[in-house]
């Protein structure tokens, strides 16, 4: 019999299946990435049946996708550090507010991560051999029939809709800023030399600019969070053919995985990807436009910056006046970057 709410509609639902993977590639010695998937509800992380398949509760589910940085083991410890805070600050913290509104859920999820950035840069300054950790991040919190996306670095979302992948996240790389400022196309971006130039990252600074975002969930949608050793080598039409076929998420995370090791796999590899189902879903046709859209904290202390849905960049402008700022602006970008480029 369908569950019943007080006043006797049927409840509501939205449900995930999900899984993760993650490979060390074939040309590093040990795996830097990081993954989680979890149901905040049961307060369980973990890849066990349960958590596989789930109703998303009152207190929602949540995907992380890390990829370290640093050299020996500190890449490693990052990344762990950062999933692992993420997740425990959720459950000090979301979990035990009585506020359950989606206000309250992306406030806690930026502030997650917030602290995962406090944490890691208080180690590293206590452990000088850790020097210059650092970590990518993208965490993904599903509340009802949303999903509500924290940024920091160059690991992807992408949310496939009817066969089709569209990125949700904006990179924090140095090369997007380029694309941005009108300097270079998004293919031109993707063969230079200078694409795993970063921005951000959680540990190197002891403040960090997290990016912030939301986009609806409708019926037959999926998910997926991958570190740049998956979306460097494996292009977004891919990812919509291989998420899109009707296989288990087991084997389409292993498919993609062996995709981007065919191509060289020459950083590790990480993917999460989950499918979304439920009554309490729309129809893609009634769904709102999707693309990198900002959710509107209204707090004073906001570190996320107001941009408009992205949905993809607009080709070089002319040579001219406006662009001999432009290119000053990037020379700066790319002074700025120097840093996190040696990590």
């Amino acid at each position: 019999m369908p569950a019943l709410n007080f006043f006797g509609r049927k409840k509501q639902r939205t449900r995930i299946s999900v899984f993760g993977k993650t490979d060390v590639g074939c040309t590093r010695d040990h795996n830097e990435d990081c993954f989680l998937v979890a149901d905040l509800t049961a307060k369980k992380a973990s890849l066990l049946p349960e958590v596989r398949e789930h109703e998303v509760g009152r207190k929602g589910s949540l995907l992380i996708v890390a990829d370290g940085m640093g050299g020996a083991a500190a890449g490693e410890v990052a990344s762990e550090m950062g999933t692992e805070t993420v997740f425990e600050h959720l459950l000090a913290t979301w979990l035990v507010d009585e506020e359950d509104t989606p206000q309250q859920f992306a406030f806690r999820l930026r502030e997650s991560v917030e602290e995962a950035n406090r944490k890691i840069h208080a180690h590293a300054k206590a452990n000088p051999e850790m020097r210059g950790m650092g970590t990518t991040m993208t965490a993904a919190g599903v509340l009802g029939d949303r999903i509500y996306v924290t940024q920091v670095g160059d690991s992807r979302a992408y949310l496939v809709r009817e066969g089709e992948a569209t990125q949700i996240t904006k990179d924090q790389s140095l090369m997007q800023r380029l694309v941005d400022a009108g300097e270079l196309t998004e293919e031109e971006a993707e063969r230079s030399e200078r694409k795993n130039i970063i921005l951000q990252a959680l540990g190197p600074d002891a403040r960090i600019r997290v990016d912030l975002t939301h986009q609806a969930i409708c019926q037959g949608d999926a998910v997926l969070l991958c570190s740049d050793g998956l979306s460097g080598l494996v292009n977004k039409d891919e990812i919509a053919k291989a998420v899109s076929q009707d296989k288990d998420l087991v084997q389409v995370s292993a498919d993609l995985i062996a995709l981007a090791n065919e191509r060289g796999g020459p950083d590790n590899i990480t993917v999460v990807v989950a499918r979304f189902s439920g009554n309490g879903l729309a129809e893609p046709g009634d769904g709102e436009e999707v693309g990198h859209e900002v959710y509107p904290l209204t707090d004073t202390e906001s570190t996320t910056e107001p941009v408009p849905v992205y949905k993809g960049s607009d080709p070089p402008k002319p040579q001219g006046s406006a662009m001999i700022a432009a290119g000053a602006a990037a020379a700066a970008i790319v002074a700025a970057a120097l840093v996190l480029a040696v990590l």
